[in-house]
């Protein structure tokens, strides 16, 4: 029997995972999802995917149900007789936690990780990992993407002059830097202090600002409160304008809030996490594209790097 590919969908990308298949020039798996009076799961593939190539698209930002969604969801294909079970994973969640920073804390990210291979996965393609290691705790190979692929030629078509790159905070320069090389533009680094998650105290940033169109690169934005003070700072120190680019918009808390009150030009970031609320502020990229010739590639067993620009 010819191995085919079967694209399904949790209920937390099913936006995504349609634009995923309309570019595959096929449609979505059919599957079931149930849930019983108490809010416990079930799923249930309502077609045959005995001996195929099961492509499962989730991301698994909270609530935790979407993490458990994706695991039954891998079980279900195992049980099934599925040939290859893939998770693509747009955003991996949990992803902040990916060390012991601090005495008696979860290694979250190992966790979930732990949890989809022993599932049954046997391998997950994800974008944009909050810190590359991550790869390293999967016991199953990873793909992992970059919204580089997207954004660079975004940053090339507004054709800034003065362009710098910015990196929010020390996390972030390794990204920053590579965007400022690939793009021949000047880096600029922001310290941030902050006493407590999401609660930053006081930000400066190294590099020169005034009369630069500075753009801010990061993996997420959450509050968005460190995007909008470094925004706001770098327009008091002589900045020409101050636009942001992360690829997964978390946007949690007062994040419209704080982004529509900023001096942040604009906002841009991916569909990885289907956007709540639209601002005339915030701009979104499709990733459906990428994914869908990593899929393509995966199934053919053919090399992907050509996806990466670096």
């Amino acid at each position: 029997m010819k191995t085919d590919i079967k694209i399904f969908s949790g209920t937390a990308s099913l936006s995504l995972s349609h634009k995923i298949a309309q570019s595959l020039g096929r449609p979505l798996g059919n599957i079931n999802h149930y849930n019983f009076s108490d809010g416990e799961m079930q799923v249930s593939y309502e077609e045959s995917i005995r001996g195929q190539n099961v492509f499962i698209v989730q991301s698994t930002m909270p609530p935790a149900d979407n993490i458990m969604e994706l695991l039954l969801m891998i079980d279900a294909a195992k049980r099934a007789s599925a040939h290859y079970i893939i998770a693509v994973i747009p955003y991996f969640g949990y992803a902040r936690q990916d060390r012991k920073d601090q005495p008696r804390v979860a290694i979250g990210a190992k966790l979930v990780a732990d949890m989809i291979a022993t599932a049954g996965a046997h391998r997950v393609i994800t974008m944009d990992l909050h810190a590359d290691q991550i790869q390293g705790f999967f016991d199953v190979p990873v793909d992992h993407l970059y919204a580089s692929t997207i954004f660079l030629p975004y940053i090339q078509n507004l054709n800034l002059p003065n362009l710098a790159i910015a990196a929010p905070d020390m996390g972030a320069s390794k990204r920053a830097n590579a965007y400022a090389k690939h793009l021949k533009a000047d880096l600029i680094i922001c310290y941030k202090q902050r006493t407590k998650a999401n609660a930053v105290d006081h930000i400066t940033a190294i590099g020169d600002i005034e009369g630069k169109n500075i753009v801010l690169i990061d993996d997420l934005v959450d509050t968005a409160n460190t995007l909008c003070k470094a925004a706001n700072m770098m327009m008091e120190k002589g900045a020409k304008s101050v636009r942001a680019m992360a690829t997964h918009g978390v946007l949690s808390g007062n994040a419209l809030h704080n982004i529509e009150q900023s001096q942040l030009t604009e906002l841009v970031i991916t569909d990885t996490i289907p956007l709540k609320h639209s601002s005339p502020k915030i701009k979104v990229l499709s990733v459906a594209d990428l994914f869908a010739k990593v899929i393509t590639s995966v199934h053919n067993y053919e090399s992907i790097s050509s996806n990466f620009i670096f």
